[in-house]
C-alpha cells in the first residue's frame, strides 16, 4: 500500500462522494435546502480542484519551483494528461445526464497550472492570494460586457460555436477557469508542504477552518442589510432562482453571479466564484485534507482499501456520469445515491486491494509518463 499519501486518497474519495450526492440528491425540497446540498454543494468540487493542484505538485516530485528540463517535462506530461481528460469529458458531455461535467474545465486547469509551477513558493503564495481577491472582480467586469452563459455542458457539439465554448470555459461556464485557477494554486502550495508531518495536517485543518469561518462571517455581515438584499433580488438574472433569495444563496448558482449589481461580489453562495466563495470552499478543502491526512496516518492500510475509490476518481467519476444517463441508473433519491456510492467504494476497494490502478488512470499515466520522458530526453 506504499508509495501514496493515503490521506489524499481519503480526501479525494470524499470529494467524489460529495459530487455524486449533489448530482443525485435533490437540491431543494419544499423550499428547504437539504443537509447534503448544504455540506457538499460547491465544497466537493472545490476539494476536487484543490487536490488536483496537490497531485500536480506531487507528480513533479519537487518541493520547490520547476525549471528548465524538469519544467518542460512537466508541461509535456500534463498536456497529454489534459488531452485525455478533455477527450473523456467531451464524450461524457454528449450524454443525456443533466450533470455539469467538470472534466473539460479540469483539463484546461491542468495545463494553465504548469507555468505557475516555475514560481518560488513565496511568489506562488502571493499570486494565489492575489488571484483569489482579484480574479472574481475581473470576471465580474468582463462578464458584464459579454453574453450570458449558454448553460451547456462542453461536448463535441460545442465546437460548432467555438467562441461560445472558449467563453464558457474561461469565464461564464459552470467551473470557469479564470476563477477556478485559485483552487489549483492553493493545491500547488499545499503540495510543496511536508504532507507526512502532523504539524502540516494541523496547520491545514486550523488555517483552512479559520479561513472558511472568516469568509462566511464577512460575507454575511456585508449582505445582511435589507437594502443590499433588495438590490440582489432586483438584479438577479440567469438560471438558479429558488423562489427566494435566502434559499437561492444557500443552494448556490451555476458557476457565476449576475452582473447587474456589484453586491453580488459579496455573496458566499456555492458556485458563484466570488472571493468569499473561493475563500470559504478552499478553506473547507484545506480543513478536510488536514483531517484526512491525520486519519490516513492513523490507519493507513484500512483507509487505503476502504477509501480506495480516491485512487481512481477519474475512472469512477466517468462511471458515475455514464450511469446517470437517462434510462440507466438515473433516480434522484437516497436509494440511488447509496447504491452508486456503495458501487464505487467496492470497486475502489477491490482495485486497491489487488494493487491495480483504475483503467483510465493507467492509460493516462502511461501516456503522460512517456511524454515526460521524451521531453526530458530520457
Amino acid at each position: 500500500m506504499g508509495g501514496r499519501i493515503v490521506g489524499i486518497d481519503v480526501a479525494r474519495c470524499l470529494a467524489l462522494l460529495g459530487m455524486m450526492a449533489t448530482h443525485i440528491l435533490p437540491g431543494v425540497v419544499d423550499g428547504e435546502v437539504p443537509l447534503a446540498q448544504q455540506v457538499a454543494g460547491g465544497r466537493a468540487s472545490a476539494l476536487f480542484a484543490v487536490l488536483a493542484g496537490v497531485s500536480l505538485a506531487l507528480v513533479a516530485g519537487e518541493r520547490g519551483p520547476l525549471r528548465g528540463r524538469a519544467w518542460r517535462a512537466m508541461l509535456a506530461g500534463t498536456t497529454v494528461r489534459s488531452a485525455v481528460i478533455g477527450l473523456v469529458g467531451l464524450l461524457l458531455g454528449g450524454l443525456d445526464t443533466g450533470i455539469a461535467v467538470i472534466l473539460v474545465y479540469y483539463a484546461v486547469l491542468f495545463v494553465v497550472a504548469v507555468p505557475f509551477m516555475a514560481l518560488s513558493t513565496r511568489a506562488l503564495a502571493m499570486v494565489a492570494g492575489s488571484w483569489i481577491v482579484l480574479a472574481p472582480a475581473s470576471s465580474f467586469w468582463l462578464r458584464d460586457r459579454l453574453p450570458l452563459t449558454s448553460y451547456e455542458v462542453p461536448s463535441f457539439d460545442s465546437f460548432v460555436h467555438p467562441v461560445a465554448l472558449v467563453r464558457d470555459l474561461l469565464l461564464t461556464g459552470y467551473y470557469p477557469v479564470l476563477t477556478w485557477v485559485g483552487f489549483i494554486l492553493v493545491g500547488l502550495l499545499i503540495g510543496r508542504l511536508d504532507l507526512s508531518s502532523k504539524r502540516t495536517a494541523g496547520l491545514l485543518a486550523v488555517g483552512g477552518g479559520a479561513a472558511a469561518v472568516v469568509a462566511w462571517q464577512l460575507s454575511d455581515a456585508l449582505t445582511s442589510d435589507a437594502g443590499v438584499r433588495a438590490a440582489l433580488i432586483r438584479s438577479f438574472t440567469g438560471a438558479g432562482w429558488q423562489d427566494d433569495l435566502a434559499t437561492t444563496l444557500q443552494h448556490g448558482l451555476y458557476g457565476v453571479t449576475p452582473t447587474d449589481s456589484g453586491w453580488w461580489l459579496a455573496v458566499r453562495a456555492p458556485h458563484t466564484g466570488t472571493t468569499f466563495d473561493l475563500l470559504m470552499t478552499s478553506g473547507s478543502a484545506c480543513l478536510v485534507l488536514g483531517v484526512c491526512l491525520v486519519v490516513g496516518r492513523s490507519a493507513p492500510r484500512l483507509c487505503a482499501v476502504g477509501f480506495g475509490a480516491g485512487a481512481m476518481t477519474f475512472s469512477l467519476y466517468t462511471l458515475h456520469v455514464v450511469l446517470r444517463t437517462d434510462g440507466l441508473w438515473d433516480g434522484d433519491d437516497l436509494g440511488t445515491f447509496v447504491g452508486q456510492a456503495a458501487l464505487v467504494l467496492l470497486i475502489g476497494a477491490a482495485f486497491r486491494w489487488g494493487g491495480h490502478r483504475g483503467p483510465l488512470e493507467f492509460f493516462t499515466g502511461e501516456l503522460s509518463s512517456g511524454a515526460r520522458r521524451m521531453a526530458a530526453g530520457r
